[in-house]
């Protein structure tokens, strides 16, 4: 028998496990995806200047952000307490209602009530992250973020091209469409996706670790890896920032359709998809993770500075395919991260880098449609409406700094140890 003061031994079957999880979250990104070439264009609808559709766009942004920001904490924590999967039904119940109310909103104001319910519900990458670290090992934890990572971006090969699409017709279909996945998601995790975490590795439920910004002030306590959290802020505040101005950019430089624009984001997924799912492993043993970190941040802010400065709509396809390494920074840096904390507080650390991402998402969508609107009447051969891509490369620009920094004077803590021990 177990003591539980000794550590759980994983599944045999954590291979099987992961593969279900991997589904889960596919379904759930491929509904969301279907959404994402439609949404901007559907605000447009209730507004009649394009500074408007930026700045009510942001605002949706912004409040899905405050929602995550404020649930996503308690989430991870109860999935601590109660297990990964019950958490995970509810995240795919919720992004089904907030589906069909938006599909069904007459007005901004019933756009907003879905936004509200998705962001109170929006768990499923933050749990399907500790549930993959609950059956990985330490050595593999970098590859099982990357196999999640893949999924998320198969997610979003299928689900803007198909969004696309459907929005030509309507642009209430894809919502119709993406909560029909997300119950058919539901239905798969009641019956398919076994529970990841055993009761003896489950930790106490405690109010201290439902507030949202407990976890942002724990994050900010751990010294040993402050660098990695502020360049892993950097780096998905910018990420933010680009998704939330990404189709409404291209809309009002290249006048592009929610069809091409979904074309792109496909583009995008499968990018992502090569390099977290076939190539992150061999990336990693050539480079290591601290050298992949550095590399794939450097090639995100060299692409972010071409997309501002793109004058032709086929330069993004292109600036897509060469960015190939940023798609690797990401899970690179979290498993170096993750690495730093014991397996019983996995969702909570989950969780915690999760509303940083929350963050990100309140703000980023402002002040990115605030520089879009700003822009927004200028014409379209002007480089100035790429102003929100250049400060997407200033903040990727900085986190380089920031993770060169600690990963130096990090081997330069290891090394003074190794010199004083016998």
């Amino acid at each position: 028998m177990t003591s539980k003061s000794e550590p759980v031994p994983l599944s045999t079957t954590s291979q099987g496990n992961l593969k279900f999880v991997l589904v889960c979250v596919f379904i759930d990104m491929l509904g969301i995806g279907l959404v994402v070439p439609v949404l901007p264009i559907l605000v447009g609808e209730f507004v009649h200047t394009r500074d408007l559709q930026a700045l009510w766009y942001g605002i949706m942004g912004a409040v899905f952000g405050l929602m995550q920001f404020i649930f996503m904490p308690m989430l991870g924590a109860v999935s601590d307490r109660v297990g990964r999967r019950p958490v995970l039904l509810y995240s795919m119940a919720g992004m089904c209602i907030n589906f069909l109310s938006t599909a069904w909103a007459p007005n901004l104001a019933c756009m907003f009530i879905g936004r509200v319910i998705g962001g109170a519900s929006s768990a499923s990458m933050s749990v399907a992250s500790a549930y993959a670290s609950d059956i990985s090992t330490h050595e593999n934890r970098a590859k099982s973020f990357g196999k999640i990572g893949a999924a998320f971006g198969l997610g979003f090969i299928a689900g803007p091209m198909l969004g696309g699409l459907l929005g030509s017709i309507n642009l209430h279909l894809p919502f119709y469409v993406a909560a029909g996945l997300s119950a058919a998601n539901f239905v798969y995790g009641y019956f398919c996706v076994p529970e990841s975490l055993p009761e003896a590795r489950r930790s106490k439920f405690k109010l201290t670790r439902v507030n949202p910004l407990d976890g942002l002030f724990k994050l900010a306590r751990r010294e040993d890896i402050r660098g990695l959290i502020i360049a892993f802020a950097l780096m998905t505040c910018a990420q933010m920032m680009l998704q939330s101005t990404w189709v409404l950019y291209t809309h009002f430089r290249f006048n592009w359709s929610p069809g091409q624009n979904g074309a792109a984001l496909f583009c995008v997924g499968m990018a992502a998809a090569v390099v977290q799912a076939g190539l992150l492993g061999i990336f990693i043993k050539w480079f290591g993770e601290m050298r992949l970190t550095l590399i794939g941040l450097a090639s995100g802010c060299i692409t972010y500075t071409l997309y501002g400065l793109a004058t032709q709509g086929w330069m993004m396809y292109l600036f897509i395919c060469c960015n190939l390494m940023a798609f690797a920074a990401g899970p690179a840096l979290q498993g170096i991260i993750s690495k730093s904390t014991d397996a019983a507080r996995q969702g909570e650390l989950m969780g915690s880098l999760q509303s940083i991402s929350s963050i990100g998402i309140i703000f980023m969508p402002l002040l990115g449609s605030a520089i879009l609107g700003e822009v927004s009447h200028l014409p379209a051969n002007d480089w100035r409406i790429g102003s929100s891509f250049f400060v997407c490369a200033a903040m990727q620009a900085v986190a380089i700094l920031v993770a060169r920094h600690y990963f130096r004077t990090h081997d330069m803590k290891q090394a003074a140890v190794k010199a004083v021990q016998p």
